[in-house]
């Protein structure tokens, strides 16, 4: 069981509570990069520097960051129990977080951020990412679920698409040492873990130091280690060109590669900005009818074309949600990939 934590007089938009169940889930498929909605809930999100309240030894503890003002611009820090538990007893009898170390030292703890999918859509949230991090966190992986503004919300302040959605998973990524130093953490090596939507997103993630100068999220603080796309879009140049259609694609980026005139799709796509120069799992289930198997064949073999240390897993009989689910073959093989490369469970300060 995860618990969350609140601070008063911050009031976001609807939230969804993780717990460690399994989601039911369902699908329409009008659009690449789909998830499923959870039912909804009551959330509040913390700055940096807010304390958990007490819970339970056992239990993993969440706190959620906001990196800017509208609700969608918050992370979730998961901490297992037993990191959990130590911070609890370093907690200040006030009540207040202890101030990260001067030197920025603490201790070194790997780190698994979680991009949700769902077509860059305003209506899906981090909270599909649910079962994944509980699996994560039951084996002592510290998770950073990162939210970020999609596309058609009602309120345009709400609204996402280019360049506003990379901005914001830029800056809840440069978010993570200030999270972790506010309980007394500092990262150590990160892994990006995106699915279809934001399997295209966590690679734009890893691929942020190739931008120009003034590029929207160019000059990252944060580098990721590792990068995983579960059934990314992982062209937008190609899909954008693809159909006159104003597909989910074509939401995101404000028109096709014809109806544009800038460079944005050169700046936001994966393969446009190859080599990343990050190890790289490209993952895709043989029955995935939304995002094609090829999507991720593709990718890979321009990856690996460019330099790049990319692996393709192609999971026989899964689908495009099959990644949500921790028990299934694609989620093992995920676990697997980032288990061999040195994404280790945290232990507690002794």
């Amino acid at each position: 069981m995860m618990r969350s934590h609140r601070t008063a007089g911050q009031v976001p938009r609807s939230r969804r509570r993780l717990v460690g169940v399994a989601l039911a889930m369902s699908l329409t498929v009008a659009s690449a990069g789909c998830t499923a909605p959870t039912p909804p809930d009551s959330g509040t999100s913390t700055r940096p520097g807010a304390s958990p309240r007490p819970v339970e030894p056992d239990d993993a503890t969440l706190t959620t960051f906001a990196y800017g003002p509208r609700p969608a611009q918050a992370a979730d820090l998961i901490l297992p129990a037993a990191l959990a538990g130590a911070f609890e007893e370093r907690r200040t009898p006030s009540d207040v977080a202890p101030a990260p170390p001067p030197d920025g030292g603490g201790q070194v703890v790997d780190v698994v951020v979680l991009v949700h999918g769902g077509g860059w859509d305003a209506s899906y949230d981090r909270f599909s990412e649910t079962a994944v991090a509980r699996d994560l966190t039951d084996d002592g992986v510290v998770v950073w679920n990162l939210d970020y503004r999609g596309v058609g919300a009602p309120d345009p302040a709400d609204d996402g698409g280019w360049p506003g959605t990379f901005e914001d998973v830029a800056a809840g990524l440069d978010l993570l040492p200030e999270a972790l130093g506010s309980v007394g953490l500092t990262p150590g090596r990160v892994a990006v873990v995106g699915h279809s939507a934001g399997g295209t997103l966590a690679l734009w993630l890893a691929a942020r130091h190739t931008l120009p100068d003034g590029a929207p999220g160019a000059s990252p603080v944060v580098r990721p280690d590792l990068v995983v796309t579960q059934a990314g879009v992982n062209d937008l140049v190609a899909a954008g060109a693809a159909s006159g259609n104003r597909g989910a694609v074509e939401a995101l980026m404000g028109g096709t590669t014809s109806e544009v005139s800038d460079d944005r799709y050169d700046l936001a796509s994966p393969t446009a900005r190859l080599p990343l120069g990050v190890p790289t799992l490209v993952l895709t289930g043989d029955l995935d009818a939304v995002v094609l198997p090829s999507v991720a064949t593709d990718y890979a073999a321009a990856a690996q074309a460019a330099g790049d240390d990319a692996t393709l897993a192609v999971v026989p009989g899964d689908d495009h949600l099959s990644p949500q689910n921790p028990r299934s073959a694609s989620w093992a093989t995920v676990r697997g990939w980032l288990a061999d490369r040195g994404i280790s469970p945290s232990a507690p300060a002794t």
